[in-house]
C-alpha cells in the first residue's frame, strides 16, 4: 500500500503502533508449523479491521505462482477496498492538519484535494508494485508470512522481503516491482503535487513509502499472532467465570 508524501508525522505514527503491536505479540510463542493460524482459511483479510491484508500468503509450501490476471486482480482489491479509502480519509485528515501542501488550501475545499490526491497515491502505488511491474517481470507481489522461528528472526524476514522477493519460478530475487513501481508512483505524482518536486522531495517520498510498505510487512507478518493473542485475552475471562448456580 503506498502512501502520501507527507513523511514525517506519517512515519513516526505508523512505526510507533507497529512497535506496540508488536511488542504486543513478542509476549506470546510463534505458532509451530501446520498451526490453524497459519492456514489460508484463517488468513486475516483485513489488519486492525481496516487495512486490506489481500496480499498475504500463510505459506510457501506448495508454491503456486500467480497468473497476470491474478496480480491485477490482488491490486483492484487492494485499491478498491472501503479501508483503502478509509486510511485516505485520515491521511487526508493528517495532511490538511499540517498543512504539508499549503496550496491545496483549507476548510472542505482543502480537504477535498487531501483526500483524491492521496487515494490516487494508494491506488497507483498498488498498480505499480502488485501488478504492472510483477507481471512484467515475472515477480510475485505477495507477501508470504514465516509465523515460525524467534520474533526477532521473523521480524528481520518482514523486513527483507521488500528488498528480496519470490519469482513467479519459485525463486528469489531482488524485489524491481517493489523499488521501480514506488519510484514511478513518485515520478507520477509529481503531477498532481505542488509542493515537492525537486529530486529531494522525490528520494523523500520514495523513503517514505518503502519505509510504510516495510512496516505493512511487519503488521501482516504478526498480525494473526497479534489477533489470536488479543482473542484469547478476551475469552479467558468468560472462560474462567463460575457458572451460575440457579436456586430452586
Amino acid at each position: 500500500m503506498a502512501f502520501p508524501q507527507c513523511f514525517w508525522g506519517q512515519s513516526a505514527t505508523v512505526f510507533a503502533t507497529t512497535a506496540l503491536l508488536a511488542a504486543a505479540s513478542f509476549g506470546q510463542a510463534a505458532p509451530a508449523n501446520g498451526d490453524s493460524a497459519t492456514s489460508p482459511d484463517t488468513t486475516e483479510k483485513r489488519i486492525l479491521g481496516v487495512i486490506p491484508n489481500n496480499r498475504t500468503s500463510p505459506t510457501l509450501t506448495n508454491y503456486k505462482p500467480l497468473t497476470p490476471k491474478e496480480k491485477f486482480k490482488i491490486a483492484l482489491n487492494d485499491s478498491f477496498d472501503p479501508g483503502t479509502l478509509a486510511v485516505a480519509a485520515g491521511l487526508a485528515g493528517e495532511g490538511l492538519f499540517t498543512k504539508s501542501n499549503p496550496s491545496f488550501g483549507s476548510g472542505i475545499t482543502g480537504y477535498s484535494r487531501y483526500l483524491a490526491t492521496a487515494y490516487a497515491d494508494q491506488v497507483i502505488g498498488n498498480f505499480m508494485t502488485e501488478a504492472i511491474y510483477p507481471a512484467l517481470l515475472h515477480q510475485d507481489p505477495r507477501y508470504f508470512r514465516r509465523g515460525t522461528g524467534s520474533k526477532w528472526s521473523r521480524l528481520g524476514y518482514a523486513v527483507g522481503q521488500i528488498f528480496w522477493t519470490h519469482t513467479d519460478s519459485g525463486g528469489t530475487q531482488f524485489n524491481y516491482s517493489e523499488i521501480a513501481g514506488n519510484s514511478t508512483a513518485v515520478a507520477i505524482a509529481c503531477a498532481y503535487y505542488p509542493e515537492g518536486r525537486d529530486v529531494s522531495g522525490a528520494l523523500s517520498k520514495l523513503g517514505s513509502q518503502i519505509g510504510v510498505d516495510g512496516v505493512g510487512n511487519i503488521l501482516k507478518e504478526f498480525w494473526p499472532d497479534i489477533h489470536r493473542k488479543f482473542t484469547r485475552d478476551r475469552k479467558a475471562p468468560d472462560a474462567a467465570a463460575p457458572a451460575s448456580v440457579e436456586n430452586h
